[in-house]
């Protein structure tokens, strides 16, 4: 079953990582082995929702693209509880957060065709059913090799007028480098307009399905990205947007 799985949107602030992050714990709580690859080597961060300090990273990313290590030393097993009792594992290869790091990719850069290597490499060792990939907000040349060797791609949108533009070069973007499966998932909406009419406009502007809709949460906002708000709060809202994410996933 291993699928590349990108979640991306064009701008930041749509809550691109608490949904990359949750969607993992949620497949793996269903028993599947996942892998999560923080690809926003500009502005790590995914790691603190999974409990990751910089102080527990000792290798990251940064030191498989400069050949410091192989991908799998710089992988790290973040498995939650609820997720290890269904015989689920999640594992997180982080970018590194240290600023002489960050300075360093922004002034040499680095050979961008490593992440598919990278990413080939570690869903084989660690037998991975799903790699999410974690993407840099934007078109930047790492996000387009994500995008292009995904087997799925989910684009994140708020309800506003500069995300859709945003969404609609994204998707016409993935479409002429032919990613196999396309779908959208609304974040962050106002409660009030999350509906079928929303739901039908979208996939009719777009071209592709709608795969979650999830609200604004004050709940979610109150824990600020330190914990899996999905495993806390199940019956919540966004969790069940999540959990149908997932289940998209889960679809072949």
């Amino acid at each position: 079953m291993r699928a590349i799985v990108s979640i991306h949107s064009y701008r930041g602030g749509t809550g691109k990582s608490n949904t990359v992050a949750n969607v993992a714990a949620l497949l793996a709580q269903r028993g599947r082995r996942v892998g999560v690859a923080d690809t926003d080597i500009q502005s790590p961060g995914i790691h603190t929702i999974f409990g990751l300090r910089e102080t527990d990273i000792s290798r990251s990313l940064n030191d498989y693209l400069w050949g410091n290590c192989p991908v799998r030393d710089a992988a790290y097993d973040v498995t939650p509880a609820p997720c290890a009792a269904g015989g689920g594992k999640v594992f997180l290869l982080p970018a590194s957060i240290r600023a002489g790091d960050i300075v360093r990719i922004l002034q040499d850069g680095y050979d961008v065709s490593l992440l598919n290597t990278g990413f080939t490499e570690l869903s084989a060792a660690l037998s991975l059913d799903y790699l999410l990939i974690d993407t840099h907000p934007g078109l930047s040349e790492e996000t387009l090799l994500s995008i292009a060797i995904s087997d799925r791609l989910v684009v994140l949108l708020r309800p506003d007028e500069q995300d859709y533009q945003g969404t609609s070069v994204t998707l016409k973007v993935a479409e002429r480098l032919a990613v196999p499966s396309l779908g959208l998932m609304v974040n962050k909406a106002p409660g009030t307009i999350l509906n079928d009419k929303l739901r039908a406009s979208l996939e009719t502007n777009y071209g592709h399905p709608v795969w979650a809709m999830a609200p604004h949460s004050d709940a979610l906002m109150l824990v600020g990205s330190a914990r899996l708000f999905g495993l806390e709060a199940p019956n919540d809202p966004v969790t069940r947007a999540w959990q149908a994410l997932a289940d998209r996933l889960e679809t072949p």
